[in-house]
């Protein structure tokens, strides 16, 4: 199953001033490709999420300092639960 291709198809970044929100929709375009790709070579998605996730940790890191990416991350627990990540849930 392409991951990215239903996340693009169900996703909208919402939440940001329209043009941070336009780079981060044009960002998850770029990811989805690559990731794409990285399926069709064989790759497997548990294996591609656990290198992006990853790779974001680490540039978050870097830019803001492991405190605040390590305050940002106590957050997703809830979040994780109240379905912001759940490609099949319904939005009313």
């Amino acid at each position: 199953m392409k991951l990215m291709k239903s996340l693009m198809a169900r996703t909208e970044i919402s939440g940001l001033a329209e043009e941070a929100s336009a780079e981060r929709q044009l960002a998850l375009e770029y990811i989805a490709e690559c990731w794409n790709d990285a399926e069709d070579d064989g790759i497997t998605e548990d294996a591609l999420a656990h290198a992006s996730l990853f790779a974001a940790l680490a540039a978050l890191v870097e830019q803001h300092g492991e405190t605040a990416t390590a305050a940002l991350i106590e957050t997703l627990p809830d979040r994780i639960r109240a379905g912001d990540y759940n490609l099949y849930r319904s939005l009313q």
